[in-house]
């Protein structure tokens, strides 16, 4: 897998006017209600029917197809796709050689190794053939062939954590909260990756100027809803005085938006801050003589 760009400053061309579709894979499933909530903040409506695999997108000379993630991942390794949303653990499962363009963040799970608590012997796995089942054939076949544990692969397909213990002794599996797996009385023995969903253009389509300027003129769309989501705008006034270290404390992306009050009152200072700082922020802005708070929610970001 090719690393990931950053779209914001990689060359692009213009985008032509007479050009193929580009051929969008989103994904069905659990990842689909994420993936749709946040093409629809970032303005862009996907319709469709409940038993359709074909879509309507508002975005102009657009292919969709609706596609399992593992799908989409091989479709764009072949080429057959140009752009599709997939998690990062089936882009390494079937080894693609695809360009991510973005990750999302959403659905994050760790792919790990799991057995039960009663089979481990001193907190490692028996020495003795194992039984290992996974839907991730690929990636539990290359952790045994790293960790040299003589093993029978079984795929599943889905439910893997009920195997153990009488049809598998070890499992490999992907786990959100690890909820499940403890459920089954199973233990985490190592964590093989995190992933995420995440788009992933194919490697023709990057490589062909127009497509990529469409591709990442999609993806610049999409940060700015994931931007927007980490942040809060802040509006506050202060006095004249209290205004540099008022603004010595702010988390701003660049710098603060300060603007005059009526009647030369002192000023009114705007800024985008991190959310998951706002609870110790606000009272910082006191202290340093902010009045007035207002903290509103921003729909895109656009850097």
């Amino acid at each position: 897998m090719k690393p990931q760009t950053d779209f914001r400053t990689a060359p692009a061309a213009a985008p032509a006017t007479d050009i193929a579709p580009l051929r969008l894979g989103l994904p069905k499933g659990r990842m689909q209600a994420g993936v749709l909530r946040l093409l629809a903040d970032a303005g862009i409506a996907v319709t469709s029917g409940d038993r359709d695999y074909r879509a309507a997108v508002s975005l102009p000379a657009c292919d969709v197809k609706l596609l399992k993630p593992q799908n989409i991942v091989e479709m764009l390794d072949a080429g057959t796709r140009d752009l599709g949303f997939a998690g990062a653990d089936w882009v390494d499962e079937l080894e693609a050689d695809l360009v991510e363009v973005l990750d999302t963040g959403l659905d994050p799970v760790r792919l790990v190794a799991a057995a039960p608590a009663a089979l481990l012997e001193g907190g490692s796995l028996p020495a003795r053939e194992l039984v290992v089942a996974s839907e991730y054939v690929g990636l539990a076949g290359r952790w045994l062939a790293r960790r040299a544990l003589p093993a029978r692969l079984v795929r599943s397909y889905g439910a893997t954590e009920v195997f153990p213990p009488e049809d598998a002794d070890c499992i490999v599996d992907n786990t959100a909260t690890g909820a499940t797996l403890r459920a089954n009385g199973l233990v985490i023995l190592e964590e093989l990756l995190t992933s995420s969903t995440r788009l992933y253009a194919s490697g023709p389509a990057w490589a062909d100027p127009r497509r990529r300027a469409r591709i990442e003129e999609t993806a610049l769309l999409l940060q700015s809803v994931l931007e927007a989501r980490r942040r809060v705008m802040l509006e506050v006034n202060v006095a004249a005085a209290d205004l540099d270290r008022l603004v010595a404390v702010l988390p701003c992306m660049r710098e603060p938006t300060v603007s005059s009050l009526r009647g030369q009152g002192g000023f009114a200072v705007k800024v985008a801050v991190p959310r998951a700082g706002l609870a110790l922020l606000i009272p910082r802005i006191r202290q340093q003589g902010g009045t007035d708070i207002v903290v509103t929610e921003p729909s895109q970001i656009v850097p």
